[in-house]
């Protein structure tokens, strides 16, 4: 439920309009690719995390593949990425909210959210759990919900609604392949957040057990999520209907006719964006803790009450609360600029986890959680992964987000570089 309550967020129930815009109802073949992508890579990392639970997941496989220094570049910039995300995450909450209640300011409702969720997330380990149960229980039900109205409708079995049969989908690909590729770039990263599953299993009574359902599970729902509701959407629809474009979810209801579709949805939405900050915070305090475990980080984040790393969960949401201020002098610039320095996190994470696997699956003679086809289909992956960063290399409007991940990698890699050189000669002067 973590795992899907990570992922599930106002990327997918708006972001998507984009990648239909791209792809047209092709964006069925984008989807497909990216979801591909993502099982195969939870897969490696299930492997490797049902071998080595561990709170930091695949910072410390990194660590134990590649050295010390690919553990350290991963697990900050995942914690720098994070950090970003919730921040957006709280603005976003904070913009629906507000328009509900415009009396009370955005950066208020910031303020509001991020004290709430830290105020869960510092209490005991199975409060948070709890919680984001419940949250993530909402918006499945939610997307279910969608799915059964959905399909009522292409089946014609709601008498007030026409069903199109499949004349939607007769111009399948209005964009050509390039348009399928152009969606694949857009939609990959609705898949972020599936990496928290391997972190939170570290805490879990049987790690093994529950690192191998979750990722057996967690995926394939996901993929029956995404692809179901994104059919609904092309199948019903028009894909370059304006509508479709702004909010798919809400052009799908407003033509079943559910009263005040808007509404509904922005409820959805807001209960999605508290639950990816819940999922989100969780992931980024126990990263931290890990570092400062491996000695990556300051040792005054080890401090434990009640099983929850207090001094990590306070400072990783440091930025979250700092966002209460630009909020609060730009509130529609600052975010766009941080998240594209971001954005393109979640591949070179996917990256550092291929490589790891390939590595670490040497050493692991009968893993619990095996990953499928090895050799092939982990360099099969990687090539994806690859793929995916030279396409946005070339694509004008995402070279700048990949880029500039890239120096932000480069920064954090070069001071593991010089930690990991200063504790080798430390070393040899001691002997």
């Amino acid at each position: 439920m973590i795992a899907l309550g990570g992922v599930i967020g106002a990327g997918l129930f708006v972001g998507t309009g984009a990648g239909i815009a791209l792809a047209g109802p092709a964006v069925l073949i984008s989807f497909a690719l990216a979801g591909l992508l993502a099982l195969l890579t939870m897969r490696m990392l299930g492997e490797m995390a049902a071998e080595h639970p561990s709170s930091g997941a695949f910072s410390v496989h990194a660590e134990k593949a590649i050295g010390p220094w690919a553990g350290f570049t991963i697990g900050w910039l995942y914690w720098c990425a994070v950090g970003v995300v919730l921040a957006v995450e709280a603005t976003g909450a904070a913009k629906i909210a507000s328009s509900w209640i415009p009396a009370v300011p955005q950066w208020a409702w910031v303020l509001i959210f991020m004290s709430a969720l830290t105020a869960i997330n510092l209490t005991d380990v199975r409060n948070f759990g709890e919680f984001e149960f419940w949250f993530a229980g909402l918006k499945i039900a939610a997307i279910i919900l969608f799915l059964a109205l959905g399909t009522a409708a292409i089946a014609g079995l709601i008498p007030t609604v026409d069903s199109p049969g499949l004349s939607n989908l007769h111009d399948f690909l209005p964009n050509g392949w390039s348009g399928v590729l152009a969606g694949l770039m857009a939609v990959v990263f609705a898949f972020g957040g599936l990496e928290v599953v391997t972190i939170a299993a570290a805490e879990a009574e049987d790690p093994e057990h529950a690192v191998g359902k979750a990722v057996r599970s967690s995926i394939t729902r996901l993929l029956v999520f995404y692809l179901g509701s994104m059919a609904v959407v092309v199948t019903l629809l028009p894909w370059n209907s304006s509508e479709v474009g702004a909010s798919p979810y809400v052009a799908v209801l407003d033509h079943i006719g559910i009263p005040a579709a808007g509404q509904v949805m922005s409820v959805v939405i807001l209960i999605a964006l508290l639950s990816a900050i819940n999922a989100t915070l969780y992931g980024a305090s126990r990263m931290l803790y890990s570092l400062a475990e491996r000695g990556e980080a300051p040792k005054a984040l080890l401090n434990k009450k009640n099983g929850v790393p207090r001094n990590a969960v306070l400072a990783s949401v440091t930025f979250g609360f700092f966002s209460v201020l630009l909020n609060y002098l730009w509130p529609d610039t600052v975010f766009l600029l941080l998240l594209n320095a971001v954005g393109s996190a979640l591949l070179v994470l996917w990256g550092f986890i291929a490589i790891s696997q390939i590595r670490l699956r040497r050493t692991i003679a009968n893993p619990t959680v095996p990953m499928w086809g090895y050799p092939y289909l982990s360099w099969l992956t990687l090539a994806g992964i690859v793929a995916i960063i030279l396409l946005m290399l070339s694509d004008e409007q995402a070279r700048g987000q990949i880029l500039s991940t890239g120096v932000l990698v480069a920064v954090i890699a070069a001071v593991g570089l010089s930690r990991s050189a200063s504790r080798r000669r430390s070393l040899r002067g001691r002997t």
